[in-house]
Parts: C-alpha cells; structure tokens; sequence
C-alpha cells in the first residue's frame, strides 16, 4: 500500500542516513560515499508526493567526504560545489563562501577571488535582500584578496626602491587594490560580530597610507563597543597600534588592564606586569603582583621562565623590604592549598633541574619564600646547586634562611 511504502521508505532513507554517520566518525570516507550515493538515488526515486527540498546534509556530509576521501581531487569538489550551488537559492552564498575557503586551503586564488566576484553579482529576487549578510561576507572576502594583491604590490615598490616608471606602474595599480579593499573591509566592521583579520587588514591600509586618527578609531569601536561580542584579540591590536605609536604607559596600562580581566593567562600579561612593576603608584604595583600570581594559575605558564622571574623580582623587593607583606599574603592565601602540589613537588624540582636550571632556580627562590625553608622544592634545588658549585643557589639558600619567618607571616 501507500502508506507502508511511505514507512518503508522512511526507514530506509533513516538507516542509510545512520550508515553514513557511522562511517564519517570512523573516518571511512570511501564506505561513507557509496552510502551517500545510495541516499541521493533514494531520494530521486521518492514517489511520494512529499517535496524533497535541496537537503542540506547532502552538501554538508558530500564536503567532508570530498575533503578528506583519498582520490578526491579539487576539480571534483569544485564540480560537485557547482552543482549544490543550483540545488537552491536559500544557501546559493553559503555554498559560495565554503567552496571559495577551499580553492584559498589550495592555494588557487585567483579562483577564490573570480568566484566571490561571481557570487557578489548573483541576485535572486526577495532572496537577495534575506541573504544581505552573507553577501557582506563575499565582499568581504573579495576585500581581503584584494588586500593581498595590495601587500604584494607593496612589498614588490619597497624591494624595487625608486625605478622610474615601472615603479609608478605599480604603485598605480597598488593604489587600486587599496581602494578596492578598503571599500570592503569598512563595510564589514561595521557589523557587531568577531571581525579580527579584516580588521588588522583594513589598519594595516590605514596606517601605511599615515591614516593614524582613523585607525585609532577604528581599533577603538572594535575593542569597546558594547555591540561587539567581548573579544581579547580586539584589545591586543589597540595595544600593539599604541605601542607603534609611542602612547604613554598610562594608555598601554588601560589597554592591557581590560585584556587581562577578560584572559588574564594572555602572553601579554608579562608586559603589563612589568609595566605595573616600574610605576611609581603602590595601587599599580599591587596590580602587577595580583597579574603575576593569576597569570601562574594556569598551565601553560608554569615552565615559563620569564613569569617566574617577574614574580621573583617583585617578591624580593617585598621582603628585602618587609613593606605591603600582606599583598603577598592576599595572593597566598587562595592559593596555599594547591600551589604546593601544581608548582613546588619534588618531582617538578628535579625535571626542573634538569631541563632549566635558571627556572628551577626562579621557582626555588617563591617556594622557599612562600613555603619556608623545608619546602621539598627549595630543599632539592638549593642542594643540587650547592653540589654543582654554583655561586648562585649559595646565595639563593642563604636569602631565603635569612627571610625564613616571612612564611609564617603570610601563612597566617
């Protein structure tokens, strides 16, 4: 009957889509396709009266097969794009925008930028206006490959020097990618979204043509808009812009300040606490010590020589000192009970000794001052270094047995 053929067919069409599944997560390409040629034969051959739209698995499970199937070639994915292009018009950019990402993957960019050209003079009636977004994005993109073309024109002028008229030829023809891209690239910042590589584009334009107060703005609209998603990259590109500026430390301070509340592991974070380190304003430095202890919380960063020394550096100064203990403290106390285990064991000081000696020596110096002198860490590496000779770790166990009682004070 009809209605067992419907069921039938349905549950065919359900179990050939679960084979499919099944081969894509144990990356069996070749089975993976057969199956999808079974699907989409099904599907042609569907005598009910339903409507089978354009399916979007189709495009999306046919993608990952061509991508990763060992005898695909970018001629066939470039046909078979062709062809989910005329399936339907709801996702004619879409498509677009995916097979354009992989003619770039493979190095085919002139075919990137034909394509995108192709896809900004598409229009669809009432389809045109819904897909205004992702029409932005193909202009984008075209803006972005002209920015390339631009920065390979530049660097051909800065090469060739002062040539005569076959440098007037180019700079001409720089000039033109230049407009191009910048039209582009504009427009699409605009937009309240993550935009980072058009944006550097569009400040590296910006800034080689001395178009410093536009860039400026720029840069500042996409850190601090409150319409933008929050965003560390957009912090970093206003802080490297004022670096390259010559801004005060007072603009590099608010810059960084903002990145490290949002991603207080970020690299920059040795910067900013250095910066914090040479100010002459206690409420500063008090900051750079809390920007130190929080950047070592996490694990990327415990090896890093360079974080250690910034807090010996600071820790130091305190005790030598013995003025505003109590930040130490206030940084300690959260951290007294898993510090010991994730930084200071015995078998983290002897890789440490190991493979870094100067690390070892860093971190020797924060847990004998923060653990005392029989923390298992200090005890290990201010032996070995005794051992080897090394007038360093001699001076290092003797600081840290002088300042023995700080401990007790910050353990509190």
């Amino acid at each position: 009957s009809s209605h067992e053929h419907k069921l039938n067919f349905k549950k065919s069409k359900e179990a050939c889509l679960n084979y499919i599944q099944d081969a894509l997560l144990q990356k069996q390409w070749k089975r993976a396709a057969e199956f999808l040629t079974c699907y989409v034969e099904s599907l042609e051959k569907d005598y009910s009266r339903e409507r089978v739209g354009p399916s979007e698995m189709i495009w999306r499970i046919g993608t990952e097969i061509l991508w990763h199937h060992s005898q695909s070639s970018m001629k066939e994915f470039s046909c078979f794009m062709e062809q989910m292009k005329t399936l339907g018009v709801k996702r004619y950019l879409k498509v677009c925008l995916e097979h354009v990402f992989h003619l770039l993957c493979n190095g085919q960019i002139d075919e990137a930028y034909q394509n995108l050209s192709l896809a900004e003079s598409w229009r669809f009636g009432e389809q045109t206006a819904i897909q205004d977004k992702e029409m932005k994005l193909i202009q984008a993109y075209r803006g972005l490959l002209d920015y390339y073309s631009w920065s390979k024109q530049k660097n051909i002028l800065l090469e060739h020097g002062e040539d005569g008229f076959s440098d007037l030829a180019v700079e001409q023809e720089m000039h033109g990618y230049f407009r191009k891209a910048a039209v582009n690239l504009k427009e699409i910042i605009k937009i309240p979204g993550v935009w980072d590589i058009f944006v550097k584009c569009y400040v590296d334009l910006l800034e080689f043509y001395g178009d410093h107060n536009e860039a400026r703005q720029v840069l500042n609209e996409y850190a601090y808009n409150s319409k933008f998603p929050a965003n560390p990259n957009a912090h970093v590109y206003l802080y490297q812009f004022l670096k390259r500026q010559g801004e005060s430390k007072n603009s590099l301070i608010s810059a960084l300040k903002i990145l490290h509340d949002i991603v207080p592991s970020h690299e920059l974070m040795i910067d900013f606490n250095t910066m914090l380190q040479k100010s002459k304003k206690r409420k500063k430095r008090r900051l750079g010590l809390e920007v130190i202890f929080a950047a070592l919380d996490y694990a990327g960063w415990k090896e890093n020589a360079k974080a250690w020394s910034c807090l010996v550096r600071q820790v130091k100064q305190i005790v030598s000192s013995e003025k505003h203990l109590d930040w130490i403290k206030q940084e300690w106390n959260p951290r007294k009970e898993w510090w010991p285990a994730f930084h200071f064991s015995r078998y983290l000081a002897k890789r440490n000794w190991q493979e870094n000696k100067s690390l070892s020596y860093e971190k020797a110096l924060v847990a004998g001052i923060l653990l005392g002198k029989d923390c298992k860490y200090f005890k290990y590496v201010s032996r070995q270094g005794c051992k080897a000779q090394l007038k360093r770790f001699r001076m290092l166990k003797k600081f840290v047995n002088r300042h023995d009682p700080v401990h007790l004070r910050i353990s509190g």
